[in-house]
């Protein structure tokens, strides 16, 4: 059935968001609308024009039998100067503080929006990289580990410290904790990753960075390319085992028990933004 404009509008952005970085044939829309490929190309200029002025992605339109349109999510550097600023404002809550000089963040990396305007903040940094897969530790940077893969339209695969039946073979890894020095064990599925695949490293919250190297380890096990790492939360350590990340926030912690908490920016404007310039 034809579609009028207004309608097609609205249902070409809903279709291109739940669908991003992933090249759509301009035929796919003119035979779900019933309308001449000219009146899409014509649709498609007013989407990249109203995304391009409320800062939600890039849209590019390649031509040609094998071209299509192609949609990149993104955040602008002041929505995410703005983000980031509410974040650290509810982060620094002394009751946040934990034991070791850790910091309580489930509650926050439960709330949909925090992950999803996370997920679009971390992803901006990798537009026009190619990346296979999203990798993370159990257990709590599995939701901020779906929430990048998400917006980068890949899969997520989770590396655990024990074998389970129910993952098949494994390799496993042994890596060196940063804090405690302790020799610690990570393995992930055979099945989980292919052979060469380009990783991007997602985790809550790093100090030393023991298990995000352990992580960079493994993903050279299966023979793959680590593209990036990205943590919610860098804390100070006195040992840092990996230099090369971006963080949304730095947190400094006592190690005892009062509690003193500061927090600022991590150093994700550089990474992300000013690396753009």
């Amino acid at each position: 059935m034809k579609t009028r404009r207004a309608d097609r509008l609205v249902d070409m952005t809903h279709y291109l968001l739940e669908h991003p970085r992933k090249l759509v044939s301009l035929n796919f829309f003119a035979e779900r609308y019933e309308t001449a490929k000219s009146s899409i190309s014509e649709d498609l200029a007013i989407v990249r024009r109203v995304f391009k002025t409320r800062g939600t992605g890039d849209l590019k339109t390649y031509p040609g039998a094998a071209g299509g349109v192609f949609y990149t999510p993104l955040m602008g550097e002041e929505e995410a100067t703005a983000f980031v600023d509410e974040v650290i404002a509810e982060v620094s809550n002394e009751d946040r503080v934990l034991p070791g000089g850790y910091v309580y963040l489930s509650d926050l990396l439960g709330q949909p929006d925090v992950l999803r305007q996370t997920g679009r903040l971390l992803s901006t940094e990798y537009v026009g990289e190619e990346i296979d897969a999203v990798m993370t530790a159990a257990t709590k940077g599995i939701p901020l580990a779906q929430a990048v893969a998400s917006e980068l339209n890949v899969p997520f695969v989770i590396v655990r410290d024990d074998a389970k039946v129910t993952e098949g073979s494994m390799i496993s890894v042994n890596y060196l904790t940063g804090s405690s020095k302790r020799v610690e064990k990570m393995a992930l599925s055979k099945r989980s990753l292919r052979s060469g695949s380009r990783v991007l490293i997602v985790d809550d919250f790093m100090k030393a960075g023991g298990t995000i190297q352990g992580m960079q380890t493994l993903v050279r096990e299966f023979g793959g390319t680590v593209v990036g790492t990205a943590v919610f939360a860098e804390g100070r350590s006195n040992v840092r085992l990996i230099e090369d990340f971006t963080s949304l926030l730095h947190v400094e912690t006592t190690p005892d028990t009062t509690g003193q908490i500061k927090v600022t920016a991590g150093n994700y404007l550089s990474r992300i933004y000013q690396k753009k310039d």
